[in-house]
């Protein structure tokens, strides 16, 4: 609703880009809350987030480049806007995920309990970057004539402006909290490590492909005429979950 949050003279703060901040420090601060209990390195796992936040950040960038190619060759600097929007999850997801497996593998860290650690930060950080989304526009939903339907009116906006639609956004972010929450009330009934992380991956996959059926902004050409990147993206990866917990509980078992 509000992209730019605040101007001091030539310089403007925009909202997306201070609630995508404060979802870092705020998943930051969890992971060293739940290192410490867990008996890991709070200041490896404040490593492993910087590596993890650059990874994040180019690999949405550039899913969202090879979704929406048209953009980026009229005007080559868009590449570097991203406080226009442009950062598609599970591209920042692929990317965190390589880059972070790679980290804990040469720092020797255990890697399926580092995961459970920053499944829950993700979670929680999620739910500060589509508060982001909903004040910079990005990522609207389609026009209905719902109770709780929101229109733009900021002519700064990425969204429709004077059309009722669906606050997507806000869909997301309380999916979003949601999946922290159910986590977060689990995290001490675990039965094996990785638990946590695989679980996240299926509500998350779920979550956003239901989601996805409500959104009115271009994500993309669909696949097979009817699924968009990330719902094509969550049908995988909620099976391989599913199939993650089975190994990994079955591996816990025969070392009891």
């Amino acid at each position: 609703m509000h992209p730019v949050l605040l101007k001091l003279g030539p310089l403007s703060i925009h909202t997306y880009g201070f609630f995508i901040a404060m979802g870092f420090i705020a998943g930051i601060l969890l992971a060293k809350r739940e290192a410490k209990r867990l008996g890991e390195s709070p200041e490896r796992i404040m490593d492993l987030s910087f590596y993890v936040l650059i990874a994040a950040i180019v690999g949405s960038r550039l899913l969202y480049i090879f979704i929406n190619p048209e953009i980026f060759l009229s005007d080559i600097l868009e590449t570097f806007r991203i406080w226009n929007g442009g950062l598609v999850f599970y591209g920042g997801f692929i990317a965190a995920l390589i880059v972070g497996i790679v980290y804990l593998k040469i720092k020797k860290m255990p890697l399926w309990r580092t995961t459970d650690i920053a499944a829950l930060s993700v979670a929680l950080g999620q739910f500060f970057g589509r508060l982001g989304c909903f004040s910079a526009g990005c990522c609207y939903g389609k026009a209905c004539d719902l109770p709780w339907a929101v229109t733009f009116t900021n002519p700064d906006t990425l969204a429709p402006i004077g059309i009722p639609l669906h606050p997507t956004q806000l869909y997301q972010a309380s999916g979003n909290l949601i999946i922290f929450v159910i986590l977060w009330l689990f995290r001490r009934r675990k039965k094996f490590s990785g638990q946590l992380f695989w679980l996240y991956v299926m509500l998350y996959a779920v979550v956003r492909f239901f989601i996805e059926i409500f959104r009115g902004d271009f994500r993309g050409e669909l696949i097979f005429g009817v699924l968009s990147v990330a719902q094509a993206i969550g049908i995988i990866m909620a099976p391989v979950a599913i199939i993650m917990m089975i190994i990994l509980r079955k591996q816990a078992g025969k070392t009891l």
